[in-house]
Protein backbone atom coordinates (compact mmCIF):
# COMPACT_ATOMS: atom_id res chain seq x y z
CA UNK A 1 0.00 0.00 0.00
CA UNK A 2 1.51 2.90 -1.38
CA UNK A 3 -1.25 5.80 -1.16
CA UNK A 4 -3.80 7.16 1.27
CA UNK A 5 -6.94 7.90 -1.13
CA UNK A 6 -9.52 8.80 1.88
CA UNK A 7 -9.28 9.26 5.57
CA UNK A 8 -6.22 9.97 7.86
CA UNK A 9 -3.13 8.67 8.86
CA UNK A 10 -2.22 8.85 12.11
CA UNK A 11 1.02 8.68 13.88
CA UNK A 12 0.46 8.87 17.69
CA UNK A 13 2.08 7.74 20.69
CA UNK A 14 5.19 9.50 20.38
CA UNK A 15 5.78 8.52 16.86
CA UNK A 16 7.89 10.16 13.94
CA UNK A 17 7.35 10.31 10.65
CA UNK A 18 10.64 10.86 8.78
CA UNK A 19 11.40 11.46 4.99
CA UNK A 20 15.34 10.69 3.60
CA UNK A 21 16.96 11.84 0.76
CA UNK A 22 19.07 8.79 -1.35
CA UNK A 23 21.84 9.71 1.28
CA UNK A 24 20.00 8.64 4.09
CA UNK A 25 19.78 12.44 5.96
CA UNK A 26 16.23 13.11 7.41
CA UNK A 27 14.66 16.17 5.06
CA UNK A 28 11.72 15.88 6.66
CA UNK A 29 10.37 14.91 10.33
CA UNK A 30 7.35 15.24 12.61
CA UNK A 31 5.78 13.96 15.62
CA UNK A 32 7.61 13.62 19.12
CA UNK A 33 10.98 14.61 19.42
CA UNK A 34 13.55 12.13 21.85
CA UNK A 35 12.88 14.87 24.93
CA UNK A 36 9.47 15.38 24.59
CA UNK A 37 7.47 18.45 22.10
CA UNK A 38 6.56 17.65 19.42
CA UNK A 39 8.18 19.55 16.42
CA UNK A 40 8.21 19.51 12.76
CA UNK A 41 11.70 20.01 10.82
CA UNK A 42 12.65 20.27 7.35
CA UNK A 43 16.33 19.97 6.14
CA UNK A 44 18.05 20.63 3.15
CA UNK A 45 19.66 17.80 0.92
CA UNK A 46 22.62 18.21 2.80
CA UNK A 47 21.41 18.08 5.89
CA UNK A 48 21.55 21.76 7.01
CA UNK A 49 18.33 23.15 8.91
CA UNK A 50 15.68 24.78 6.93
CA UNK A 51 12.48 25.50 8.90
CA UNK A 52 11.66 24.29 12.32
CA UNK A 53 8.97 24.34 14.84
CA UNK A 54 9.68 23.31 18.04
CA UNK A 55 11.87 23.85 21.04
CA UNK A 56 14.94 21.16 19.99
CA UNK A 57 15.66 22.22 17.10
CA UNK A 58 19.08 21.07 17.14
CA UNK A 59 21.35 19.57 20.13
CA UNK A 60 21.40 21.29 23.48
CA UNK A 61 18.77 24.00 22.10
CA UNK A 62 16.62 25.04 25.45
CA UNK A 63 14.29 27.12 23.53
CA UNK A 64 11.79 27.91 26.87
CA UNK A 65 8.95 27.28 24.21
CA UNK A 66 7.83 26.21 20.82
CA UNK A 67 9.68 28.47 18.41
CA UNK A 68 9.46 29.58 14.62
CA UNK A 69 12.68 29.29 12.92
CA UNK A 70 13.88 29.70 9.32
CA UNK A 71 17.45 29.01 8.51
CA UNK A 72 20.51 30.32 6.11
CA UNK A 73 21.97 27.75 4.33
CA UNK A 74 24.96 29.02 6.48
CA UNK A 75 23.37 27.94 9.48
CA UNK A 76 21.99 31.12 10.87
CA UNK A 77 18.46 31.71 11.99
CA UNK A 78 17.31 34.49 9.78
CA UNK A 79 13.83 34.54 10.78
CA UNK A 80 12.08 33.57 14.17
CA UNK A 81 9.43 34.58 16.84
CA UNK A 82 11.31 35.38 19.89
CA UNK A 83 13.17 33.37 21.95
CA UNK A 84 11.67 35.13 25.37
CA UNK A 85 8.89 37.49 24.65
CA UNK A 86 5.80 35.99 23.52
CA UNK A 87 3.51 37.25 20.45
CA UNK A 88 6.75 39.54 19.06
CA UNK A 89 8.87 39.18 15.84
CA UNK A 90 12.77 38.51 16.86
CA UNK A 91 14.21 38.28 13.77
CA UNK A 92 14.55 39.86 11.40
CA UNK A 93 15.59 43.16 13.36
CA UNK A 94 14.47 46.25 11.34
CA UNK A 95 15.67 49.28 11.20
CA UNK A 96 13.56 52.79 12.63
CA UNK A 97 13.36 55.44 9.93
CA UNK A 98 13.97 59.25 11.66
CA UNK A 99 12.85 62.23 9.80
CA UNK A 100 15.17 65.63 10.51
CA UNK A 101 13.31 68.75 11.24
CA UNK A 102 14.22 72.41 11.25
CA UNK A 103 15.92 72.55 14.91
CA UNK A 104 18.19 69.43 14.16
CA UNK A 105 20.75 71.66 13.51
CA UNK A 106 22.37 74.71 15.16
CA UNK A 107 19.46 75.40 17.58
CA UNK A 108 19.61 77.48 19.99
CA UNK A 109 16.90 78.12 23.22
CA UNK A 110 14.44 75.55 25.36
CA UNK A 111 13.67 72.47 24.05
CA UNK A 112 12.65 71.25 20.69
CA UNK A 113 12.20 68.54 18.86
CA UNK A 114 15.04 67.57 16.52
CA UNK A 115 14.17 64.40 15.06
CA UNK A 116 11.05 62.44 15.09
CA UNK A 117 9.97 58.45 13.78
CA UNK A 118 7.09 56.46 13.53
CA UNK A 119 6.75 52.86 13.24
CA UNK A 120 4.94 49.77 14.04
CA UNK A 121 6.32 47.90 16.72
CA UNK A 122 7.38 44.39 15.31
CA UNK A 123 10.56 43.37 17.36
CA UNK A 124 10.47 43.99 21.21
CA UNK A 125 13.59 46.28 21.60
CA UNK A 126 14.81 49.21 20.26
CA UNK A 127 18.34 50.26 20.10
CA UNK A 128 19.14 54.00 18.98
CA UNK A 129 22.50 55.30 18.59
CA UNK A 130 22.60 59.70 18.65
CA UNK A 131 25.58 61.93 18.52
CA UNK A 132 25.19 65.87 20.13
CA UNK A 133 27.42 68.43 19.75
CA UNK A 134 27.14 72.03 21.82
CA UNK A 135 28.95 75.20 21.85
CA UNK A 136 27.03 76.01 24.79
CA UNK A 137 27.95 75.93 28.15
CA UNK A 138 25.74 72.77 27.93
CA UNK A 139 23.37 71.32 26.31
CA UNK A 140 20.33 68.62 27.42
CA UNK A 141 18.80 65.71 24.94
CA UNK A 142 15.77 63.74 25.49
CA UNK A 143 14.21 60.65 23.87
CA UNK A 144 10.19 59.92 24.23
CA UNK A 145 8.05 57.67 22.91
CA UNK A 146 4.09 57.69 22.05
CA UNK A 147 2.07 54.36 22.11
CA UNK A 148 -1.12 56.11 19.71
CA UNK A 149 -2.70 52.42 19.87
CA UNK A 150 -3.23 53.26 23.37
CA UNK A 151 -3.99 57.24 23.24
CA UNK A 152 -1.28 57.83 25.22
CA UNK A 153 1.06 60.80 25.39
CA UNK A 154 4.92 61.17 24.91
CA UNK A 155 6.80 59.69 27.98
CA UNK A 156 10.41 60.58 28.16
CA UNK A 157 12.53 57.08 28.20
CA UNK A 158 15.99 58.94 28.42
CA UNK A 159 17.60 62.26 28.71
CA UNK A 160 21.04 63.41 28.97
CA UNK A 161 23.46 66.61 29.56
CA UNK A 162 25.89 67.32 26.93
CA UNK A 163 29.04 69.34 27.33
CA UNK A 164 30.98 71.91 24.87
CA UNK A 165 33.31 70.13 23.28
CA UNK A 166 33.69 66.62 21.12
CA UNK A 167 30.56 65.55 19.78
CA UNK A 168 28.95 63.02 22.53
CA UNK A 169 27.71 59.66 21.56
CA UNK A 170 24.40 58.22 23.45
CA UNK A 171 23.15 54.55 22.82
CA UNK A 172 19.63 53.62 23.71
CA UNK A 173 18.53 50.04 24.96
CA UNK A 174 14.72 50.03 25.76
CA UNK A 175 12.29 46.65 25.66
CA UNK A 176 8.99 48.46 24.60
CA UNK A 177 7.35 48.51 28.04
CA UNK A 178 3.91 49.06 28.31
CA UNK A 179 3.31 48.20 24.67
CA UNK A 180 1.95 44.92 22.25
CA UNK A 181 3.24 43.73 19.44
CA UNK A 182 2.15 45.93 16.55
CA UNK A 183 1.58 49.51 18.64
CA UNK A 184 1.74 52.28 16.47
CA UNK A 185 4.58 54.02 18.40
CA UNK A 186 5.63 57.94 17.66
CA UNK A 187 8.84 58.79 19.03
CA UNK A 188 10.90 61.80 19.33
CA UNK A 189 14.25 63.14 19.96
CA UNK A 190 14.14 67.01 21.63
CA UNK A 191 17.43 68.99 22.30
CA UNK A 192 17.68 72.67 24.45
CA UNK A 193 20.60 74.62 24.93
CA UNK A 194 21.90 76.42 28.54
CA UNK A 195 22.81 79.84 27.96
CA UNK A 196 24.44 81.25 24.72
CA UNK A 197 25.45 78.59 21.93
CA UNK A 198 24.01 76.13 19.73
CA UNK A 199 23.28 72.45 19.86
CA UNK A 200 23.21 69.62 16.88
CA UNK A 201 22.34 66.32 17.04
CA UNK A 202 22.68 63.77 14.50
CA UNK A 203 20.98 60.13 14.42
CA UNK A 204 23.69 57.74 13.67
CA UNK A 205 21.27 54.15 13.59
CA UNK A 206 18.50 52.97 15.41
CA UNK A 207 17.28 49.29 14.70
CA UNK A 208 14.35 47.07 16.85
CA UNK A 209 15.69 43.50 17.84
CA UNK A 210 14.88 40.65 19.25
CA UNK A 211 15.02 39.79 23.20
CA UNK A 212 18.48 38.99 24.83
CA UNK A 213 17.39 37.67 27.94
CA UNK A 214 14.59 37.14 30.06
CA UNK A 215 15.11 40.91 31.56
CA UNK A 216 14.25 42.68 28.47
CA UNK A 217 10.81 41.24 27.90
CA UNK A 218 8.45 44.39 27.52
CA UNK A 219 6.24 45.08 30.83
CA UNK A 220 2.50 44.23 30.14
CA UNK A 221 0.65 47.15 28.82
Amino acid sequence: MNQVLNGDTVIGEGGRLIVRDPDGDPVFETGQSPVGDYFTRMRRDDGALALTIGANSYPDDDAPSQMVRLWSRAGDIIVMDDYYADGWLGRPSLPVPWQSTGSTVNHSGGLATAWLAYIRAQNPVLVLRTQTATTASSASVEFQISNLSRGGGYQTIDSWSVTAGPATLHTITHPFDGCEHFNDLQMRIRHSTSGTGLVTTDVLGAYTRNTFSATEVPTAP
